[in-house]
């Protein structure tokens, strides 16, 4: 007869070779971080979540397929041991794993991050024994689980802005033993209860550096965050916290991307051509064309942060072949529209939407087109500035 799955024992064999996959492909560097890959069940800390399907529906939206053990004990073992982005939630909606549906679309609001990103955050931000963390997003809890098996349990904490989400983190991780604090708050205030910190972890992203981070990390202290805005460009930042509240760090390569902070989301902004309805009828032609920020390139993903630090309160939406930005902030607009290989510009409002830009652009020209690294960012109670040599500064939050 055969016998029902164990998925405590089948996991033992899976999570070893996971963490001999990432230590193979240079990401557990530190032996105590693939000691606690290989010891924590991931498993239990993600009972369903979401694959995308092979085909999109009839209108091309993402078909979200449900995995369970129930469902499918194989599939959902294999990919909660792979090194994988395991979507849970939709649209801040929490799923009934035990009568769970097909989702068509939806915007993530919740996962379990690929393995292989979350140790190597703990490692790029210096944790290691003896050190106290805030960790800004507990998800599932998987990565919480991570740092209490590199440290203890009583060194960590973790905040979570969902409580039904960290209810059944909380479950996870305290039936695995592990008992670390954790609270229900928004991490663009930390938490101040269990402050300072020797280092400040965030599995989200934000606009610009929230300032109780930098009151609730000890002189000396790390902040490691990723920095995005409403033009959906993004950039890592490893910060050091001085005695006088002040932080300076360099930006750190690599295109990662995570959820942002609910309270830093992007807002609505209608209709674009109401938008553009009221721009001037006389365009002029572009110095540079959009497709420089939309292109699949990391070069792309790299301007897209340096650009919206110029216009932060912009976002860009392409409806056929017209490109719209739109600042719901200061109530400008921009159309590109594609002529005989040239771009027409349309702007209109107290600020010059793709102007801005495209002085981004030149200077980036002008530097030889630098990759993250030779940007630092300063951050003290005036303000928040990404600096380079051959650059002028651009302004966080603008």
């Amino acid at each position: 007869m055969a016998m029902p799955p164990d998925p405590e024992t089948d996991a033992v064999r899976l999570r070893e070779a996971m963490a001999d996959v990432l230590a193979r492909d240079g990401g557990l560097v530190d032996p105590a971080w693939r000691t606690a890959v290989a010891a924590v069940p991931r498993h239990r800390f993600v009972p369903g979540f979401y694959l995308p399907a092979d085909e999109r529906d009839e209108q091309e939206l993402t078909l979200w397929e449900p995995v369970t053990a129930e469902l499918d004990y194989g599939r959902w073992l294999a990919a909660a041991y792979s090194d994988t982005t395991l979507i849970t939630q939709f649209d801040g909606a929490e799923p009934d794993w035990k009568a769970p549906v097909v989702r068509r679309g939806g915007a993530p609001t919740s996962s379990s991050t690929l393995p292989s990103l979350v140790v190597r955050m703990w490692a790029e931000a210096e944790v290691t024994e003896g050190h106290t963390v805030l960790e800004i997003g507990t998800g599932t809890g998987y990565s919480t689980a991570l740092a209490c098996e590199r440290l203890d349990s009583g060194d960590v904490t973790s905040i979570e802005v969902d409580p039904r989400r960290l209810e059944s983190a909380a479950d996870a991780l305290y039936g695995c033993g592990y008992n670390p604090t954790l609270a229900v708050a928004d991490g663009l205030y930390g938490y101040w209860p269990e402050a300072r910190f020797d280092r400040i972890v965030a599995a989200c992203s934000f606009r610009a550096v929230p300032p109780a981070l930098l009151s609730q990390t000890r002189p000396g202290g790390k902040i490691l965050l990723t920095l995005s805005g409403w033009l959906y460009g993004y950039a890592r930042v490893l910060l050091t916290v001085a005695g006088d509240g002040t932080a300076e760090g360099a930006l750190l390569p690599g295109t990662v991307s995570f959820m942002a902070a609910r309270t830093h989301a992007a807002p609505s902004f209608g209709n674009p051509a109401h938008w553009s309805a009221g721009l001037p009828d006389k365009p002029r032609t572009a110095r540079h064309g959009p497709e420089r920020l939309m292109a699949a390139t990391e070069e792309a993903f790299h301007l897209r942060f340096l650009a919206q630090c110029a216009v932060s309160g912009a976002q860009l939406v392409k409806v056929d072949e017209v490109v719209h930005l739109v600042d719901v902030v200061s109530g400008s607009a921009a159309t590109l529209t594609p002529g005989d290989g040239v771009w027409d510009v349309r702007e209109g409002g107290p600020v010059k939407l793709w102007e801005r830009v495209e002085g981004v652009l030149d200077a980036f020209d002008g530097a030889g087109r630098p990759g993250p690294e030779p940007f630092t960012l300063h951050v003290w109670g005036g303000g928040q500035f990404l600096r380079h040599p051959n650059m002028p500064g651009l302004s966080l939050l603008s």
